[in-house]
């Protein structure tokens, strides 16, 4: 007999908001078993999840969610009774580059996943959940005005955009379909500690602090809504525990900064952080070219949230940025190794100056 009241598979634990939901987890809730399933690409890294080796309600397991069998056997040997799903390709350049690998792992790899729930748990939804982590850039993009909401009708612009709508599409539809008791939340841009440096906050970090460029697209003005990773983390456990069945949440920061902004604040707080002279990591800012189908603007309306569930942000976004430039300053071993190899080839062509 299990000690265990649930057995949570969470995909994509060792990433970045995977290991933040996963720390959470197993803290707060010791009569449930986190099971983390992560293919340990290059976004995955188990120096995320350290502090968690030896806590007698966490199990790593290697594997790859487009592998059916294997799923179907693991779902089986840990008797999962519920899903977490957060493993996914997320960053937009990439999908341009190789939109295949974010069909194959966004799309086939979540309805492979729902497979073996709706196998294992054979119609008999009492006491199960599937939770489909998505993103706001399935919505498009705004004009200067309005917001997301949870009616607002997909547009997605990007490989990436357009395979996590799909994703979600076929979520609902195995809700609709078969039953399958699922949640679907779609978040805001996420900042915070252990964020692969490929992404703008961390790059950026890293970059001023060894004196490189600061790569920013366009003119700068792509406006986004900045959520801490902490509260996604938060909003993520009420809506597994709380949320209601087959619906959609809107988990945003009420934060929203052009690009430009949010990186002259950074080198602000950079400069003051690195002892070094008011205005001098701006000097490092470079306009690079535009990338290809760039939505000029996201906005996250989480009233819904908030009023059904009751979850808000609990930082306002210069204090969550000072605690994030704290933790990598703090940890730069951390994102030494994380950023050499290949990573450093991908980040030269990718960023080529304009």
């Amino acid at each position: 007999m299990s000690d265990f009241s649930k057995h949570i598979l969470v995909t994509g634990g060792a990433g970045f908001i995977g290991s933040h939901v996963i720390r959470l987890l197993v803290h707060k809730y010791h009569d449930y078993h986190v099971i983390n399933l992560d293919k340990l690409t290059y976004a995955g890294n188990l120096e995320n999840l350290k502090d968690l080796e030896d806590a007698p309600n966490y199990t790593f397991v290697k594997g790859d969610i487009t592998d059916a069998e294997f799923i179907l056997e693991l779902f089986r040997d840990h008797d999962i009774t519920d899903v977490i799903h957060l493993a996914a390709e997320s960053h937009v350049d990439r999908s341009i580059l190789n939109p295949m690998e974010f069909i194959m792992t966004n799309v086939v790899g979540t309805v492979v996943l729902m497979n073996a729930a709706k196998a294992y748990w054979s119609g008999n939804w009492n006491g199960h959940r599937f939770y489909h982590v998505s993103t706001d850039e399935v919505y498009g993009s705004l004009g200067e005005t309005g917001f997301f909401t949870e009616e607002t009708s997909y547009d997605p612009h990007s490989p990436y955009s357009a395979s996590k709508a799909s994703s979600d599409h076929f979520v609902r539809a195995y809700h609709d379909t078969y039953g399958l008791p699922v949640v679907i939340s779609n978040c805001s841009n996420n900042y915070g500690s252990h964020q692969f440096p490929e992404k703008l906050i961390p790059l950026f970090i890293h970059n001023i602090t060894n004196n490189k460029p600061l790569p920013v697209y366009g003119d700068g003005k792509y406006t986004r809504d900045w959520l801490w990773v902490n509260d996604h983390a938060r909003a993520i456990d009420v809506i597994f525990h709380a949320g209601k069945n087959g619906s959609t949440y809107n988990i945003g920061g009420f934060n929203e900064w052009q690009n430009i902004d949010l990186i002259k604040v950074l080198c602000k707080v950079m400069d003051t952080k690195l002892n070094r002279e008011p205005g001098s990591s701006e000097k490092l800012i470079t306009y690079v070219k535009d990338r290809p189908g760039h939505d000029l603007r996201y906005a996250i309306d989480s009233t819904k949230l908030k009023e059904e569930l009751g979850w808000e942000p609990s930082l306002q976004f210069e204090e969550g940025l000072e605690k994030t430039v704290d933790w990598y300053l703090a940890n730069e071993t951390w994102l030494n190794n994380v950023t050499s190899g290949n990573y450093k080839a991908y980040y030269e062509t990718q960023y080529a100056q304009r």
